[in-house]
């Protein structure tokens, strides 16, 4: 059975927001998480563990700690929480990590905002488009942003696809912000619009991305390896969104 562990009680949230990282599709939520994460100086605050995700530590430079690969870190001024994830959540875990992750959240009061990557090939001078799905009563909390509909039949897979659909299945107010991404590599620049256009409106957090967009070759090099791992992986471990013809 999966559980949040929280590190520092200290952190005082009121109702906050939580924006997901898994991997998937051009790394978009993952990117985006992580670069909140490091811009703001998040607060390590929780870690979640799980049956089906792998049993490893991660380290960062310069440092001799090692943490979970799946965590919660905080900001309580901005009342914002940011899952980040250095692996994938396995298709047999899938479920029970929706599961737990909603049980936590709606104990926290928090409203989370989960996010997927659309498969499109890039286009020079094309800026990639991004809209939201909900459920419960997150749809408002996109109109009120002016956050644009899907244009055709959809639906998002993998982990991100199992914590919409428990979210749903629960009447949980949640927000799915689904972008234009490239299918093979990182894109740092799906991840800057995913900030810039979606989770700044709805969270009122503003968040310099210049270094998303300066960075994006060397970003890219450095998350290459990920993206081939979820370009191979189980459909059903890559978050990721899809015309619905795909699954027909």
């Amino acid at each position: 059975m999966a559980h949040v562990t929280v590190h520092d009680e200290d952190v005082d949230l009121d109702s906050p927001t939580m924006v997901e990282g898994l991997p998937g599709v051009g790394l978009v939520g993952k990117l985006a998480t992580d670069h909140l994460v490091e811009t703001l100086d998040m607060t390590y605050y929780a870690s979640l563990e799980c049956e089906g995700l792998p049993r490893i530590s991660v380290y960062e430079s310069g440092s001799r700690e090692v943490r979970p690969p799946v965590r919660v870190y905080a900001d309580a001024d901005r009342d914002l929480l940011a899952l980040q994830s250095d692996v994938p959540v396995s298709a047999s875990a899938a479920a029970d990590f929706a599961n737990c992750v909603t049980e936590w959240l709606d104990d926290n009061d928090a409203t989370p905002i989960y996010m997927s990557g659309l498969p499109r090939e890039k286009e020079a001078d094309r800026v990639p488009s991004l809209y939201g799905v909900a459920t419960g009563d997150g749809a408002g909390r996109l109109d009120d942003n002016d956050i644009g509909r899907p244009s055709e039949r959809g639906a998002v897979s993998g982990p991100t696809g199992a914590l919409l659909h428990e979210a749903g299945v629960r009447g949980f107010d949640a927000v799915g912000l689904v972008v234009e991404s490239d299918p093979q590599f990182p894109d740092p620049e799906a991840a800057h619009i995913l900030i810039e256009n979606g989770i700044a409106p709805l969270t009122g957090v503003e968040v310099a991305t210049e270094d998303l967009v300066d960075r994006a070759e060397e970003i890219s090099d450095q998350k290459e390896q990920l993206a081939q791992r979820m370009q191979e992986a189980d459909p059903d471990e890559s978050s990721q969104a899809q015309p619905l013809r795909m699954f027909q």
